[in-house]
């Protein structure tokens, strides 16, 4: 698993596009609608190279060769009274990676990035009744409740999305 630079993100963006499509294709809803297909993901991918350039995102890739199997971000927000927090983004994991302790370990990198950089509150949100629950809840985020009809799933069916938020601990490094 290595974090991506700007450099980086541009040379893995077109297999970080394989896998969003892989994503969203499969039903999972991470804010695009279905089919999407590659020429789009790749164009939103690329697009997030300057925030990364910026500070403003952090990319992580889990990748096997030249294929990426899964990812996740951490968005950081501009406002000074904000700089504590960090929010989780775009995990993902290709279907045909699922269920070998990926998600869980892009999940784990992301958290104690966040707690290396000093951040002590991340949070986020995701489609109620997905998957990606059990995964959140098993880590020890702790849900706050739900917005109905928030997000239309990849097929455009509107759906309730449940917001998460997890304390992180202060590491050595930023006490």
């Amino acid at each position: 698993m290595i974090r991506l630079d700007r450099t980086q993100l541009l040379e893995y963006a077109g297999a970080l596009a394989d896998l969003l499509a892989d994503t969203v294709n499969g039903g999972a809803s991470v804010g695009f609608l279905a089919p999407l297909d590659r020429a789009q993901a790749l164009a939103w991918w690329e697009e997030r190279a300057a925030d990364v350039a910026a500070g403003r995102l952090a990319v992580w890739a889990a990748h096997d060769g030249d294929r990426v199997l899964g990812t996740v971000s951490l968005a950081f927000p501009a406002k000074p009274n904000s700089r504590h927090r960090a929010e989780l983004v775009k995990l993902m994991v290709h279907r045909d990676a699922r269920g070998r302790g990926l998600g869980r370990g892009l999940l784990t990198t992301a958290e104690g990035a966040a707690a290396e950089a000093g951040i002590t509150l991340l949070h986020l949100d995701t489609e109620t009744g997905s998957p990606a629950e059990q995964l959140y809840r098993s880590a020890g985020w702790t849900a706050i409740g739900a917005i109905p009809d928030y997000a239309a799933s990849p097929d455009g069916e509107l759906r309730p999305t449940t917001i998460y938020y997890k304390r992180v601990p202060a590491t050595a490094l930023t006490r």
